[in-house]
């Protein structure tokens, strides 16, 4: 080793500096801080640059630690003698130190922590066109395994902070592409490096983070579920801070950036992250208000299934689920209807919504802070809803259809294909709930007034719907025992009873399984006499005064003629009791089975009910006979069974009929009968001889199945 190799610097001052002993690399450090003062006193640069040179190349190359170490106590000495003139040598004094934060030696990687400190130290500010090779190599050495490297980063990391929160000219814009760089790390320390460097930023007044949390919020949405509970906090805590910052002053947010974002973390599995992705969708519903409407389908994707939670973990996401659900619907108003009832005192601009498909008139007057609902995906997303397992999932799906159909029926009717289907299969749900709403959304799909011209006789979908509810009954025993009867009672209710038993007996005539119908009837049968949501349609029935009535037991007896009890129940509510009798003369043809028998059984159940107290009455009058006789017909058919002894009891109570006139006027000529029944006696004999070959040929399938079964396990 020469000393023209190293000069200026003497060969006794490089030996004391590439010493593996800490004293003598300091002495010779205080040697070069002494040589460079004079070199910077006399400005001659040309040596100042000859040295770092030296250091930074010379020596830097050297595969020994301690010549390393020796370089880089002579680099923070030459910053130490130049002061505030080494920010002309910046670039020189820095990349060799930030080079030795990637050796091996763990030795090496502490001094230059320390160099890199001491040289930033005195130029602050002025470092600060070298901070991007700086923040990579903190970013780097906050994960360095050794706890003493780690200890100098920690220390050179507060001294980098305190340098751009001071600092006026930091360029923000710049460092946030670098922060979301290394923000999905999946290593512990660089995630807490990176969370506090963000915490840092947020905190100074003069710098405005909020513009660039789109870049940085999935990041750190994603450190939500990390393992350490440390991180989890440090990040819960921050977010915090950005979400107050936000309702403080939220015109300068961008929301719709980051709702996406949101929408996805808030289907997460982990509890923490869900939670505070809905609870930001929140926020952002009720400060963006109309501007949220197109993700308002990724919006319900992400909450409508959170309101299945029932454990008291999830509590909370789901309260808050239910609360971002109420707000969504606010946002979708009427066609015409002042957006401000919605929104009540925010700007026009986030009140005004306007919905995909709509004139050019709300298209106008369209601000910056409302959008457009774009309805064929939130319908997607609700009839996909329709399929979850949860209940409150479903019913709050069925809820958002009904709601959009109120609001919106232009644009809903168009969507009703996509609709229908789903809703109609919801009609087989277990859960009252479900099968309710599911009716109410058909019922509103059938009487919207997109879909006919005023009555539901011109609806597409009226008997498109009936048909298909009467396959599911026919395909389903289990379901028109249990549920038959509560959803023709729910239509009674949400659509008018006499419309509902016209078109469902209608659509009955065109069924071909004639057991089916026989058994529809006497479902239907048995709400008209019993159901207190057919009260009125009972009364109209029993006046029998009106050619539109007249016209209405027509229509049902065609369809009644499948049940003869039922029928006859008909017949009784109507009053015509001649025609009761001849029914009853007819019964004698009939194949009497335990079916029939327990259907008569029901029928003298019902006449001794209130219902039929009306008609108990008529017993004690004058022109009670053919009434009598139709009871004592009915009587007839009976066993000798309860049913027998509570009807035989109930006529021996009414007092015999009055004797007629010995010589009474020939009575007046009987005005021609509202209802031809000679007719309607012949429609039944041929539904019943319909019924007798219906059973021959099923009797005569089963036998053909049973042999054919013997066959294949003979």
């Amino acid at each position: 080793m020469s000393e023209r190799d190293y000069a200026p610097l003497s060969i006794a001052c490089v030996r004391g500096l590439c010493d593996k002993i800490y004293d003598k690399r300091k002495f010779a450090g205080v040697e070069i801080e002494k040589m460079v003062k004079d070199f910077s006193d006399t400005n001659n640069t040309s040596q100042i640059k000859r040295l770092i040179r030296v250091l930074g190349q010379d020596l830097m190359s050297s595969t020994n630690p301690n010549v390393k170490n020796g370089a880089l106590m002579g680099l923070s000495s030459v910053a130490v003698g130049l002061g505030k003139g080494c920010v002309n040598y910046l670039p020189e004094l820095t990349h060799p130190i930030i080079a030795c934060f990637s050796e091996s030696e763990s030795r090496v990687r502490y001094q230059a922590a320390e160099a890199l400190f001491n040289v930033l130290k005195i130029a602050r500010g002025d470092s600060l066109p070298q901070f991007p090779i700086v923040f990579d190599a903190l970013a780097r050495l906050a994960a360095d395994p050794e706890p003493q490297v780690k200890q100098g980063a920690e220390l050179l990391d507060r001294l980098v902070k305190d340098i751009v929160t001071e600092s006026s000219s930091f360029d923000l814009a710049a460092f946030v592409p670098m922060l979301r760089e290394r923000i999905y790390t999946r290593n512990a320390f660089g995630r807490q490096f990176i969370v506090s460097w963000v915490s840092v930023l947020d905190a100074v007044p003069d710098i405005d983070l909020i513009v660039h949390l789109p870049e940085l919020l999935d990041g750190l949405f994603k450190m939500l579920d990390d393992a350490n509970s440390e991180i989890r906090r440090m990040c819960d805590v921050q977010l915090s801070e950005f979400l107050r910052s936000i309702k403080k002053d939220p015109s300068r947010v961008d929301f719709q950036a980051m709702i996406n974002i949101l929408i996805t973390h808030a289907q997460s599995p982990e509890e923490l992250l869900q939670l505070t992705a809905i609870t930001w969708i929140k926020e952002f519903v009720e400060l963006a208000g109309g501007g949220m409407l197109p993700y308002a389908s990724g919006v319900l994707a992400a909450v409508l299934p959170c309101l299945a939670y029932c454990d008291d973990p999830r509590k909370n996401i789901r309260e808050t689920a239910a609360t971002v659900n109420f707000q969504l619907t606010k946002l979708v108003v009427s066609e015409g209807t002042d957006p401000q009832a919605a929104d009540g005192d925010k700007p026009q601009s986030e009140r005004d919504r306007v919905v995909e498909g709509e004139g050019d008139t709300e298209d106008e007057r369209k601000g910056e802070g409302e959008g457009r609902l774009d309805l064929p995906a939130v319908v997607g997303v609700l009839t996909q809803m329709l399929h979850h397992s949860s209940v409150h999932t479903k019913v709050a799906a069925l809820d958002w259809i009904l709601h959009l159909y109120n609001k919106l029926p232009n644009e809903m009717f168009a969507a009703t294909g996509a609709v229908f289907v789903g809703v109609v299969g919801s009609l087989t749900d277990a859960a009252d709930d479900v099968v309710r709403r599911a009716l109410a959304v058909l019922a509103e799909i059938c009487s919207c007034p997109a879909a006919h011209a005023g009555d539901l006789e011109s609806s597409p979908y009226y008997y498109k719907f009936l048909q298909a509810l009467l396959r599911l009954l026919a395909a389903d025993d289990n379901l028109l025992e249990d549920r038959g009867a509560f959803i023709i009672r729910q239509l009674c209710v949400l659509l008018n009873a006499e419309d509902i038993y016209r078109a469902v007996s209608r659509c009955l005539l065109q069924e071909r399984n004639l057991r089916f119908v026989a058994t529809m009837v006497d479902v239907l049968n048995t709400i008209l006499l019993t159901a207190a949501e057919l009260y009125d349609l009972r009364l109209q029935l029993r006046s029998f005064d009106k050619p539109a009535t007249h016209a209405l037991f027509e229509g049902l007896y065609a369809c009644w003629c499948h049940s003869p009890v039922s029928l006859l129940a008909l017949c009784l509510l109507t009053h015509n009791y001649a025609h009761c009798n001849a029914l009853i003369a007819t019964f004698g043809d009939l194949e009497i089975t335990v079916d029939f028998l327990t259907e008569v059984d029901k029928l003298v159940q019902l006449i001794e009910s209130p219902i039929f107290a009306y008609m108990r009455l008529e017993l004690l009058g004058a022109g009670g006979g053919e009434l009598r006789g139709a009871l004592y017909g009915l009587l007839m058919l009976l066993p000798q069974t309860d049913a027998f002894h509570a009807l035989r009891n109930r006529l021996q109570c009414a007092p015999p009929p009055a004797p007629a006139p010995v010589a009474a006027a020939a009575p007046p000529a009987a005005a021609a009968p509202p209802v031809d029944f000679e007719r309607l006696l012949r429609e039944f004999e041929r539904v019943q001889a319909a019924h007798r070959q219906y059973r021959l040929l099923d009797r005569g399938r089963g036998k053909l199945h049973d042999a054919a079964l013997a066959l294949r396990y003979s």
